[in-house]
């Protein structure tokens, strides 16, 4: 290999974050194999020099000096040593240059073999760093194929999987789709980055709205709790030590602007947006939004709380096949029993 050779190596190392003596090492293994495949020394203990100034090689047979000689491929008896040295003693590594003259062909090509190796190595390292960075993150991409109801979506330097489980139940994808989707998880493997994303996680929600919402980007306002049915409908509590700050008012935005472009891109998902509260009752009545609440009983022991409503909310508080409370306890953390005032007061005959 000539020095434009050694120089060009060295300069495709450095552009693609490689360290070059860590190339070269990998040159020098791959030439040591090399060398053993092509020249019969497969038992032998060779070495082999890559100059990095002029792109020379030089490849050694290593033998050990011993007094009795079981296996003339790895081992010299001191007399044979002695001429190459006289200095040799029993225990001593001899190295003997075994280049053979068509050597440098195959290093050409070897090295050439293991510098695209690296560079693809490195490549995915850098994109599985980026993207494992970017874990809890919503990235954009295009849909790119749908294989065995896996959507592959391409982001540009990778591609990541949407799976059935993490898919919106109803939501249908095409190729070519541009989709918000939310890195749950980065693998490494063979194969390079395997980048996992949703579309069903709550924290997809969380990270919309702080997106859209600049009170909540910039601190002002926090998002406590979040709670999906994805698809459906979703709840979350959000809470201001700002007095001046209406956090619901910053959620919903001017005309309802901010919350139905996060509907929009769930594509119809209905979100109620409640004010979160440390006292558990109001936080409870709050999150049975839009229903109108009575009164709360709080079971600390038993984390419960029964609810009173007036008897014609009791469907809005229950909601379809009982959504709005389930939303509502999975937000709070708290189970909810709801009761009308009728069942609670009933008419006396």
């Amino acid at each position: 290999m000539n020095v434009e050779f050694m120089q060009a190596f060295e300069q495709l190392g450095k552009e693609k974050g490689i360290a070059p003596e860590i190339l070269f090492d990998a040159i020098e293994a791959a030439l040591i194999s090399a060398y053993k495949r092509n020249f019969g020394g497969t038992a032998q203990n060779v070495r082999v020099m890559l100059d990095r100034q002029t792109g020379e090689i030089h490849v050694y047979t290593r033998k050990e000096v011993v007094t009795a000689v079981d296996d003339h491929r790895l081992q010299m008896d001191l007399e044979e040593a002695r001429q190459f040295d006289v200095r040799y003693e029993v225990g001593d590594i001899v190295e003997i240059e075994v280049t053979p003259k068509n050597f440098g062909r195959i290093a050409a090509q070897t090295a050439k073999q293991v510098v695209v190796q690296r560079i693809r190595e490195a490549e995915r390292g850098i994109i599985f760093e980026e993207f494992s960075s970017r874990e809890s993150d919503i990235v954009t991409g295009i849909v790119q194929r749908i294989e065995q109801k896996n959507v592959y979506i391409d982001l540009g330097k990778a591609e990541a999987i949407l799976s059935p489980s993490e898919q919106i139940p109803g939501e249908i994808y095409k190729h070519g789709d541009r989709l918000k989707t939310y890195i749950i998880e980065v693998k490494k493997t063979t194969k390079g980055p395997q980048i996992i994303v949703s579309r069903t996680h709550p924290g997809l929600l969380k990270r919309l709205f702080e997106l859209e919402v600049p009170e909540i980007h910039d601190g002002i306002v926090e998002i406590k709790s979040v709670a999906r049915e994805p698809g459906l409908r979703s709840k979350i509590a959000v809470y201001t030590k700002d007095e001046n700050v209406d956090p619901v008012g910053a959620c919903v935005g001017h005309k309802g602007m901010r919350v139905q472009t996060i509907v929009n891109e769930l594509k119809g998902e209905k979100i109620d947006i409640v004010k979160w509260n440390s006292d558990v009752a109001k936080y409870v009545a709050n999150a049975l939004s839009p229903a109108k609440v009575v009164s709360v009983e709080v079971n600390e022991i038993d984390k419960i709380t029964e609810v009173i409503v007036p008897d014609y909310q009791l469907s809005l508080a229950i909601g379809k096949e009982g959504q709005n409370a389930r939303l509502a306890a999975k937000l709070t953390g708290w189970k909810i029993d709801i009761k009308s005032e009728s069942q609670v007061t009933p008419e006396e005959e």
